[in-house]
């Protein structure tokens, strides 16, 4: 049984953590220091934020490169850019780290082929990690190779295709890797991406380079590599690509 002395020892505890604790005053949780950078929105869709990077604004090819750092040979027509088969993947000529990447892209109107012979390209972050680019409206294939897949190692979380021939759109944050001084693998790489407004990747954790054949593995690469965007043989266009770096 608790003594009258010990009960009002708890009291007189109880109201001196009481006092205490609004004794504090909300400026100690307030941070004012840094100020973020102001960056102003787009206007709409088509309009990049001010701090991004245009890579591709419909008119020319100025910011990438192809084979060997050879002039891009893509077509450039209506705003859009389109693979011409068989000319091979185009590159930019900076490199990036982390980022945010705003980039939309259609597959052809007409159908041709199926499974992974529809409308078939590909991101890649890095020069190494890929989001796949595929016609994946109605279109069967391996679930970690449709659209919105990190290519062979994440499917995505839903089918969010459009139609044949519908622009489509990807919002991208890419978080590097990070080795040490002796090429040891410090953090993995990670992604989240968003499709047509669509959650399909949600934070995660790549397990090393896209592989078609195999497990991947990391290796050591550079800080800072360019964005690729892959020739499959498909007719895939591609429009308003900007970036923001991390």
């Amino acid at each position: 049984m608790k003594t009258v002395s010990s009960i009002l020892g708890c009291l007189t505890l109880t109201i001196f953590i009481t006092i205490n604790c609004t004794a504090q005053k909300p400026e100690e949780t307030e941070v004012w220091e840094p100020e973020p950078e102001v960056v102003t929105p787009g206007t709409s869709a088509e309009q990049p934020p001010s701090d991004a990077i245009v890579l591709f604004d419909g008119t020319d090819l100025s910011q990438w490169v192809g084979k060997e750092g050879s002039p891009a040979a893509w077509k450039v027509e209506n705003g859009a850019m389109t693979v011409v088969k068989g000319a091979g993947a185009i590159k930019t000529k900076q490199g990036f780290g982390s980022a945010q990447l705003h980039i939309e892209w259609r597959t052809p109107s007409e159908v041709v082929g199926e499974s992974q012979g529809r409308g078939n390209s590909g991101i890649f972050l890095q020069d190494h990690y890929e989001v796949q680019v595929l016609d994946s409206y109605d279109n069967r294939t391996y679930s970690n190779g449709q659209a919105g897949s990190i290519y062979k190692q994440h499917m995505p979380l839903v089918n969010a295709c459009r139609p044949p021939g519908a622009w489509q759109t990807y919002d991208i944050i890419y978080k590097a890797p990070e080795f040490d001084a002796q090429g040891n693998l410090v953090k993995p790489a990670f992604v989240t991406v968003i499709q047509n407004g669509v959650l399909v990747q949600n934070h995660v954790e790549l397990k090393g380079p896209t592989q078609y054949i195999g497990q991947p593995k990391y290796e050591a690469h550079d800080d800072k590599l360019p964005l690729q965007l892959q020739d499959h043989g498909n007719p895939v266009s591609f429009r308003n690509i900007w970036i923001r770096e991390l």
